[in-house]
C-alpha cells in the first residue's frame, strides 16, 4: 500500500543521485514533495503581446531572443549586467539581470521564451528586472501548459521547472487517494475549508484563481491550527503542575541594584516586578523578554537569576554560542557581581563543549555548589545534573529549536523558564503564537546610548566608504565589515568575506590590522580572532553573518554591510547591533544596488529607523514568517506557507477552534483526533511529554 512517507528514492525516473539532489532541499519523502508548494504561477491563460503591455504592470509575454549581451565590471568586483533583447510580432523589449551572471549559458538568441515580471520605461523601451522565465523548447510543452495557471517552484539546483511539475503531477495523481485529512469535518464545515486532498491539488495546479485562493485558506489554516495545538497543551500541561514555592525576599536583589554603576530604565523595572510577582504563584513562570539589541536584557536576566537564587535554587543560562557564554561569564562576574556579599551568595560556572575542566564543573553543578552556571548546549547533555535547578534562562530563543527549548526544563522540577530575544515580534502575533507564555517588553534603550546612524549607499560611493573606514580607524575606533557569503560562487555574482580580505589586505588597507572570522573556521580560531577584536588588536573584522550573535565591542562603531540586499531585515538589524555599544557616535553602511522593490523596501526601512518593532512588522510583511521561526528542524516552528502578520484574522480563527478542541479533548483520544495526535507526533518529537491529565 502507497504511503505519504514513502522515500522519494523509490518514484519513477529518481534515482539515487536526483534523490539526494532533492533531499538536499529538504525533500525525502512523498509528503514532503506534496508540501514543496509554489511560490508564485505564471498565468498562461492570459499571455499578452509587447504592444498590449503597460507601465509598471505584472504581466506574461511569449517573445524570441533578438540578442544577448553580458558585461562585467571588473574594477573591485562591480556588478554585472545581462542584457536580453526580445521581439514578439507586435515589437521589441529588454529584459536585464544583474548580479546573474550564470544565466547566461541559459539562453541562446533564436529561442521563444515565456517571460513574466513587471514592466517599467528604460528610455524609449520598456523593459523587466529580473524577470520569471519558461524556455520553451517543444511544441508539447505549449500544448501542455497553454490555457492554464502554471506553478512556478522554488528553485532546486540541477532540477528543471518542467521536470518538478511533471514529477509532481505524477505524484498527485498516485497518492491524493492516500491523503488522510487531519481536519475533523466538523471544524472543516464550520470554517469552510477544502479537503486536503483536493487542497493540494489545486494549490500545485489551480483550476482556476478563486479555487487556488480556497485551497491556500485551507493549507494556512491546517499549518497554524497544527502550531496552535501543542502551545494550548504546553499551557494546559503548566496550570496542571502546582508547586511549592519560597518566596524571595529580595534583599540581595536590592543590594545588586543599588551596586549598579547605571540606574535601570522604567521598562526594566517593570519587567522585573512582573518576573518577581511570577515567581510568587503556584506554579512555575514562563516569560517571553522581548528587548531590542542593547535594551538590557541580560542584566534583568542575572535580577530574575538573584531572586531564584536567594530562595534556594540554582540557576542555568543557555546561549547559542561559545564566545557568548564566556562574554556573559565574564561580564556578570566581572561588572555585575562587584559586591563581597553578591560573591559570597553567588557561585558561577562555565559550561561549553571547550571548558577545560568539565568534569569538575559537572560534578560541582549536581552537588549545588554553582548556582548559577552559563552553558552553551553541552548543558543539555543527559550527564549535566542539577541539585535544584529553579529558572532556566535561554537567550536569543530563535537560535534553539523547540525540542532543544524543552531539554533544559526537564533537569529540574517544573523550574521558571525566561526565555529572551532580540528579535522583537508585533504584540498582538506574539500573543497568539506564544499563548503558553506571558509576554514582557523591554521598549526603550538605556540613556546612554546613542542611535546608529544608518546609511544606504550605491556601488559608485565604495571608495568614499573606505576613506571615511580609515578615518574612523585613525580616531581610534574599530570597524566590522560583513558579506553575505564566505567563498566566491560562480552562480553568484556577490562579494565573498575570504577573497575580499585578501584583497581589502594587499589593495585598500595594508597598513592596518585586518581580521577575518566565518562559520566554517575552526571554532577556536573564531574565538581567537573574536578575542583579539576585543582586545583591539585588530582595526578592522572582515566576517560573515557569524557576528549576528556575537561579541560587544564599545570601540567598534562602524559597521559596513556589503550587498545589504541579500540580508532579510531581521538580519540586518541584528548585525547593527553590534555597533552603537559605547557612548561614541555610531556608523552602519549598507553598500546596496536592490534590484527589486522588496529589496529596495528592506533597505529603505533600515535607513529610516532603528526601531526592532517596526522593523520586525516589516519583515514579516515582506518576507514572511521563517526570520522568526527558522526551518524545518526547528519543530513546531515549520511554517512552509501561512503569513501569520498578513493572516491575523485566520490565525485568530485557527487558534479558537485549537483551543476549542483541547478544552473538550485534552489528550487527543476521540477518533476524529487521532489523525492530529499523530501528525504531532511527526512534526514535533516533545509532543508527548505535552501530554496533560484528562
Amino acid at each position: 500500500m502507497k504511503s505519504l512517507f514513502d522515500s522519494i528514492r523509490y518514484l519513477k525516473g529518481i534515482g539515487p543521485k536526483r534523490a539526494r539532489i532533492f533531499q538536499a532541499a529538504g525533500i525525502s519523502t512523498v509528503e514532503d514533495l506534496l508540501y514543496f508548494f509554489p511560490r508564485r504561477y505564471l498565468d498562461w491563460r492570459n499571455i499578452l503581446s509587447i504592444s498590449q503591455l503597460k507601465e509598471n504592470t505584472l504581466a506574461t509575454i511569449k517573445a524570441r531572443i533578438l540578442s544577448i549581451k553580458f558585461r562585467q565590471s571588473w574594477r573591485y568586483r562591480g556588478p554585472s549586467i545581462l542584457e536580453l533583447e526580445v521581439a514578439d510580432e507586435s515589437g521589441k523589449m529588454g529584459m536585464v539581470w544583474f548580479n546573474q551572471s550564470y544565466l547566461k549559458n541559459y539562453f541562446k538568441a533564436g529561442q521563444e521564451v515565456i517571460f513574466c515580471g513587471k514592466t517599467r520605461r528604460y528610455g524609449l523601451f520598456l523593459q523587466m528586472v529580473a524577470p520569471e522565465f519558461e524556455i520553451i523548447l517543444k511544441n508539447e510543452e505549449l500544448l501542455e501548459s497553454a490555457g492554464r495557471i502554471t506553478p512556478v517552484y522554488p528553485q532546486i539546483e540541477g532540477v528543471s521547472q518542467r521536470y518538478l511539475r511533471r514529477l509532481i503531477q505524477r505524484v498527485l495523481k498516485e497518492y491524493l487517494p492516500y491523503v488522510k485529512d487531519v481536519l475533523p469535518f466538523d471544524i472543516r464545515q464550520r470554517q469552510n475549508l477544502l479537503n486536503l486532498a483536493k487542497s493540494l491539488r489545486e494549490i500545485h495546479f489551480p483550476e482556476n484563481l478563486d479555487l487556488q485562493k480556497e485551497a491556500y485558506r485551507r493549507l494556512c489554516f491546517e499549518e497554524f491550527f497544527l502550531f496552535i495545538i501543542p502551545v494550548a497543551l504546553r499551557k494546559l500541561r503548566l496550570r496542571q503542575r502546582l508547586i511549592r514555592r519560597q518566596v524571595p525576599e529580595g534583599k540581595l536583589l536590592e543590594k545588586f541594584i543599588a551596586g549598579l554603576p547605571f540606574s535601570l530604565t522604567s521598562a526594566q523595572k517593570k519587567v522585573i516586578a512582573e518576573i518577581k510577582e511570577d515567581m510568587t504563584k503556584p506554579f512555575s513562570m514562563q516569560r517571553l523578554l522581548q528587548g531590542d539589541v542593547g535594551s538590557g536584557k541580560t542584566v534583568v536576566a542575572i535580577c530574575a537569576a538573584i531572586l531564584s537564587i536567594e530562595s534556594g535554587f540554582q540557576v542555568a543560562v543557555l546561549v547559542p554560542t561559545e564566545i557568548l557564554a564566556r562574554q556573559h561569564y565574564e561580564k556578570i562576574s566581572r561588572e555585575f557581581l562587584t559586591s563581597q556579599q553578591l560573591q559570597k551568595e553567588i557561585k558561577m560556572g562555565l559550561l561549553t563543549s571547550g571548558t577545560k575542566e568539565k568534569t569538575k564543573i559537572i560534578q560541582e553543578i549536581s552537588e549545588g555548589k554553582i548556582n548559577l552556571v552559563i552553558g552553551t548546549h553541552a548543558l543539555l547533555e543527559e550527564v549535566v545534573q542539577f541539585k535544584n535547578l529553579g529558572l532556566v534562562v535561554i537567550d536569543e530563543q530563535h537560535k534553539f529549536g523547540v525540542a532543544q527549548r524543552s531539554l533544559l526544563p526537564q533537569k529540574g522540577n517544573n523550574p521558571d523558564s525566561l526565555i529572551m530575544t532580540a528579535t522583537p515580534i508585533p504584540r498582538t502575533l506574539a500573543i497568539t503564537l506564544y499563548g503558553d507564555l506571558d509576554i514582557s517588553v523591554i521598549d526603550e534603550l538605556p540613556p546612554a546610548r546613542k542611535p546608529v546612524i544608518t546609511r544606504w549607499v550605491r556601488e559608485k560611493e565604495r571608495f568614499e566608504v573606505y576613506k571615511f573606514i580609515r578615518e574612523k580607524v585613525r580616531e581610534g575606533r574599530q570597524v566590522y565589515i560583513v558579506y553575505p557569503i564566505i567563498k566566491e560562487s560562480c552562480v553568484l555574482d556577490l562579494r565573498a568575506a575570504e577573497q575580499m580580505y585578501k584583497e581589502l589586505k594587499r589593495e585598500v588597507f595594508g597598513d592596518l590590522r585586518l581580521g577575518l572570522v566565518h562559520g566554517q573556521m575552526r571554532q577556536e580560531l573564531q574565538d581567537k580572532t573574536m578575542k583579539e577584536f576585543k582586545e583591539g588588536k585588530i582595526d578592522i573584522l572582515v566576517s560573515t553573518t557569524v557576528l549576528e550573535v556575537g561579541i560587544d565591542v564599545s570601540n567598534a562603531t562602524v559597521m559596513v554591510i556589503e550587498h545589504a540586499e541579500r540580508f532579510g531585515l531581521s538580519q540586518l538589524h541584528q548585525l547593527r547591533g553590534r555597533i552603537g555599544r559605547g557612548s561614541q557616535e555610531s556608523h552602519c553602511i549598507l553598500i546596496s544596488e536592490p534590484q527589486t522593490e522588496e529589496a529596495k523596501a528592506r533597505i529603505k526601512i533600515m535607513s529610516e529607523t532603528s526601531d526592532g518593532f517596526r522593523i520586525a512588522e516589516e519583515d514579516l510583511r515582506i518576507r514572511g514568517p521563517g526570520e522568526f521561526f527558522g526551518d524545518r528542524q526547528h519543530g513546531l516552528s515549520e511554517l512552509k506557507i501561512a503569513n501569520p502578520l498578513t493572516q491575523m484574522q485566520l490565525l485568530r480563527i485557527a487558534r479558537n477552534e485549537a483551543i476549542k478542541l483541547i478544552r473538550l479533548d485534552p489528550q487527543l483520544l476521540m477518533r476524529q483526533n487521532q489523525g492530529i495526535k499523530e501528525t504531532l507526533k511527526k512534526k514535533f518529537p516533545g509532543y508527548e511529554e505535552l501530554q496533560v491529565v484528562g
